[in-house]
């Protein structure tokens, strides 16, 4: 499908640009700069291809209820431009005449594509729900709040694939981690670059869609309320790591994503120390290994008990080694002297 999209582009520029020569080879068929007009009509051409392109890629983020409402009201203001246009169409200078036709309709156009695109957020129709791909749905969009930013942990688990649905990063969460690069303090102006870096990562990762949206409530103050309020409005979830932000929320019906809590559900089933009680299975790679299994099928190497095969043994873990294949546990027999190094 990218092969196709790629050579699809590369018809495009070329189209463009020889359609700009040979427009351009028309209009200097008489003029003594005729071939480099030419030359230029075929720039001229290149970069209006560059623009479509552009354009492309700012669509493809766009939500479809975003794009359908800039569409309307590109149509409605290009419509008033033309009604208004008819009050100058007794003009007899021609040049005057389009001139103010071509100025209504790039000023009307623009705010009605730039109204339309924000304002058809506020419609609650029903039938809305067939054209939310990629905006709020229920369950699916989540918001990032400023200290799980910060934390730069969602970053991480973005990149791992197991987030979906669209983050959602609204307009004041982001003033008030500018107010915090901003900050005098030096340990709070580093973290408010840092959440910044973590969010510029995030926008740039294709895995993941990052939305910044500008809805806010002027009437809260707090931005833990603001969160709160944007969530229970766009049936979203909340991602933190604040443990107040986190109570208020669920106490409001909110639900709540919390790093810690997926933190503390990763961590190690076992730790450095712990005696376990193991059948050994089969010898290890090493000389006088052996090799047992927990009862989810982690492996675990225990040094020296090569001897014990198909008995069961306490061993001690002395470490833990996680790896994207698993996790391997390295332990040594309890009644061994003392670990060997790895």
């Amino acid at each position: 499908m990218n092969i196709a999209q790629n050579v699809l582009r590369l018809l495009l520029v070329a189209a463009c640009s020889v359609s700009g020569y040979l427009l351009a080879t028309q209009l200097a068929a008489s003029h003594t700069l005729g071939y480099w007009i030419k030359w230029v009509g075929a720039l001229t051409g290149f970069i209006f291809a560059l623009l479509a392109l552009s354009i492309e890629k700012i669509i493809k983020k766009a939500p479809l209820k975003v794009i359908f409402g800039g569409t309307f009201g590109l149509f409605l203001g290009l419509l008033m431009a033309q009604l208004l246009g008819y009050a100058f169409s007794g003009l007899q200078n021609s040049a005057i005449r389009i001139s103010i036709s071509v100025i209504l309709s790039c000023v009307f156009g623009y705010i009605g594509l730039v109204l339309g695109g924000k304002k058809v957020e506020e419609f609650k129709w029903p039938s809305w729900s067939l054209l939310t791909k990629g905006t709020f749905k229920k369950s699916s969009a989540q918001i990032l709040d400023t200290s799980v930013i910060i934390d730069g942990r969602i970053a991480d688990i973005c990149e791992t694939g197991f987030v979906e649905g669209p983050l959602v990063v609204p307009q004041f969460v982001l003033q008030e981690l500018q107010h915090i690069a901003d900050s005098a303090d030096n340990l709070k102006r580093a973290r408010g670059r840092r959440g910044l870096d973590i969010l510029n990562r995030m926008q740039k990762d294709d895995r993941v869609e990052v939305k910044v949206v500008e809805q806010d409530y002027p009437k809260l103050k707090e931005v833990d309320a603001k969160l709160v309020a944007l969530a229970r409005e766009t049936n979203a979830k909340i991602i933190t790591n604040d443990f107040n932000l986190n109570k208020v929320a669920q106490l409001q019906g909110v639900a709540v994503l919390n790093i810690n809590q997926l933190a503390n559900a990763l961590k190690p089933m076992v730790l450095p120390g712990e005696v376990l009680q193991l059948q050994i299975m089969r010898e290890g790679k090493e000389q006088g290994q052996g090799v047992a299994y927990l009862d989810d099928g982690t492996m675990v190497v225990v040094e020296n008990a090569s001897r014990h095969l198909g008995r069961e043994v306490a061993a001690s873990v002395t470490s833990i080694l996680q790896t994207t294949a698993g996790r391997m546990i390295f332990t040594t027999l309890k009644e061994e002297p003392g670990p060997r190094r790895h």
